[in-house]
């Protein structure tokens, strides 16, 4: 496919899109703001469609910390596809964020709900990029803001306040391991960029050094290096929600607007994963380190699908039944994770297609959640009751959903379940696999309960429930994914498939 634009003009245009619906914000006169979600969803669509025309370079990086491969086109399609559901969510969210935010006339002080995304999305879509520490660091920060003040929109509501400041806390307390890790990683190797960093670990653990870097060999060192991998990896662990750094998660996806857990539970995840994986690919290939490395990754694996799932059995609410869900996923994604020493190509792969499913089949859940929500003023799986008869269309694609994100074969769900496994088999992970498979058992139970609520209760309320346009249309789209993407995986593992970057060039004459 002919290139027609760089890469960074991505993250450029969406930067633009921010700013100007900033000055929209503060010069309009109109309460109303929901014209402004819909350019942004028209704008956001048309930067998502020229996406296609950039194409990847492996091994291109662009000043040293942007990386344009295949798998940063990837995640930044991902990025701009969940802003675009969280705009079409906010739409048919508008009428309780205006009850919930004090204002002289309803609508007014919502268009930072409808601004802040995009800026969270540029974000996302740097993170996708980054390959330095630096950059990883400042794109991280961008988001979680961003975050931090969507968490706690809905000032009038209490458990949306606690929410925010328990976000808040903890999102602050993993950024200080975050930093703390990077400083003490660059301590160490004297470098920032990943590929640098990879470098001089891989040679001064050998026994080697290389002429134009302070740091000389690092044997006997390994304990300073585990330190600093540790560090990284419980800031990361924070953002991923993997076990035991995932007490934020079930009052957190409760208390924030269903817009923004949904959001929350997709888009962060995603880039933290990416993140996760690039560093990974960093301290792997260390064989002073390789193995403890994987083993602490099978342990927070291992704990990650067991909480996740044990605590999902009992919830009766559904947001944060799918927050338990979230963790459990987050589980599934670790044990490819733990498969990036043995079998890398695999295993990113893996991670990649399960992350673009997990985001199908959640965006597709909350957006049915808001839509009952609205109507049975509620979020209990007990609201669900009878929703067969109340509204086929709705109950056929909550059905959908909740059949992928068990693993029901023919769904995209079943096919990401089936790449991790794969990768985890061909690595010899047996334990994780023998957990796994007791953690689909228990997902079935607890995903049943709402397909059961949905046909076999009779409804606390008989009326119909009316669906707006767009968002019926939006919900056609996403139920038409997961089961093209479960019977024809094919083009998204395409968009994956990239040469073995070549080294940079500063590194090839040593």
């Amino acid at each position: 496919m002919q290139q027609i634009l760089p890469a960074i003009a991505l993250e450029v245009s969406v930067i633009i899109l921010g700013v100007l619906m900033l000055l929209a914000e503060a010069f309009s006169r109109r309460a109303d703001r929901t014209h402004m979600a819909k350019y942004a969803i028209g704008v956001l669509a048309a930067i998502l469609g020229f996406s296609f025309f950039t194409k990847a370079v492996p091994g291109d990086v662009l000043w040293n910390v942007y990386s344009v491969d295949a798998t940063a086109l990837f995640f930044k399609r991902i990025a701009l596809g969940t802003t675009i559901a969280f705009l079409v969510m906010a739409l048919e969210y508008r009428h309780v964020l205006a009850r919930s935010i004090p204002g002289a006339e309803e609508g007014r002080g919502t268009g930072e709900f409808y601004i802040l995304p995009v800026f969270v999305c540029a974000g996302l879509m740097f993170m996708a990029s980054a390959v330095d520490f630096i950059l990883i660091f400042v794109s991280l920060e961008l988001v979680t803001m961003g975050f931090y003040v969507l968490v706690a929109y809905t000032r009038r509501n209490t458990l949306t306040l606690e929410a925010g400041v328990k976000y808040l806390i903890l999102g602050a307390l993993s950024t200080g391991f975050l930093i703390y890790g990077i400083t003490w990683i660059f301590g160490i190797s004297g470098e920032t960029n990943l590929a640098l960093v990879k470098a001089r670990l891989v040679a001064g653990f050998s026994g080697a050094s290389i002429t134009d870097s302070t740091v000389g060999p690092l044997v006997g060192n390994e304990s300073a290096l585990l330190f600093g991998i540790v560090l990284i990896l419980v800031a990361l662990g924070f953002k991923v929600a993997a076990a035991p750094f995932q007490l934020w998660v079930p009052d957190v996806y409760q208390g924030a607007p269903t817009p923004v857990t949904a959001f929350l539970s997709v888009g962060s995840k995603a880039a933290g994963f990416i993140v996760l994986v690039r560093v990974l690919d960093v301290f792997v290939a260390v064989p002073a380190v390789q193995g403890k490395v994987t083993a602490v990754l099978v342990l927070l694996a291992a704990a990650t699908l067991i909480y996740g799932n044990i605590t999902a059995l009992p919830q009766e609410n559904l947001k944060r039944l799918f927050a338990y869900s979230s963790i459990a996923h987050a589980g599934y994604l670790l044990v490819a994770c733990a498969s990036l020493a043995g079998d890398n190509a695999a295993a990113k792969e893996a991670i990649s297609f399960y992350l673009a499913g997990y985001l199908v089949m959640t965006l597709l859940s909350f957006l049915i959640l808001i839509t009952v929500a609205r109507h049975s003023r509620g979020d209990d799986i007990r609201h669900f009751n009878g929703l067969g008869k109340r509204s086929p269309f709705l109950a056929f694609a909550m059905t959908l959903a909740i059949a992928s994100l068990a693993g029901i074969p023919l769904t995209v769900g079943f096919v990401g379940k089936f790449l991790v496994f794969k990768t985890a088999v061909a690595t010899g992970h047996w334990l994780l696999i023998g957990i796994g498979i007791v953690a689909v058992g228990a997902g079935f139970y607890y995903y049943i309960r709402v397909i059961a609520a949905m046909y076999w209760r009779e409804p606390e309320d008989a009326t119909p429930i009316a669906v707006a346009p767009p968002t019926r249309i939006a919900i056609a789209v996403l139920g038409v994914l997961i089961i093209a993407l479960g019977i024809i995986p094919g083009p998204v593992l395409g968009q994956l498939k990239e040469r073995k970057p070549a080294a940079p060039a500063h590194l090839a004459q040593h």
